[in-house]
């Protein structure tokens, strides 16, 4: 799968045989974790036409930052099966890191889910730990995870 130009410096596609394997990037972690939601949607369908009807607020809390990561995108994955709604914009508003938990609240837009505007790109059936990566740099968060597809 490449990467559209548009995403650049937001997040890549890389190899992979069977799934989908995301490098998501930002200046800091919440603009990390909002191109890694970005992504998985991207994989799905075109983002662009999306269109931001109703917003809607998402918190997760995992006991580290890769359970973090793991639960964030499982959480919005979940919405969409659930709820059938796709969504394109993504924006953190809290974040807190302890040594007890890690927690984040979010503001997400979408819409619901049609077929003759959203064009099906390939299912995501989960996201998982495989080969998922932090790290952290005083100016950069690169994130990379695996949707199983």
């Amino acid at each position: 799968m490449s990467t559209p130009d548009k995403f650049a410096g937001k997040f890549e596609f890389l190899e992979h045989t069977a799934d989908v394997f995301v490098r998501a990037h930002g200046r800091t972690m919440e603009e990390a974790y909002e191109n890694a939601a970005l992504s998985m949607f991207e994989t799905m369908t075109d983002t662009d036409k999306i269109a931001q009807m109703q917003q809607e607020i998402v918190e997760v809390e995992a006991e580290d930052q890769y359970a973090l990561l793991y639960s964030w995108l499982e959480a919005l994955l979940v919405k969409f099966e659930t709820e059938n709604v796709l969504y394109s914009k993504f924006q953190i508003t809290e974040w807190k890191e302890t040594a007890e938990i890690f927690k984040i609240k979010a503001k997400i837009w979408g819409e619901k889910f049609d077929p003759k505007k959203h064009p099906q790109k390939v299912a995501v059936k989960a996201v998982t730990y495989h080969r998922m990566v932090i790290i952290r740099e005083p100016d950069r968060v690169i994130l990379e995870f695996i949707l199983d597809i």
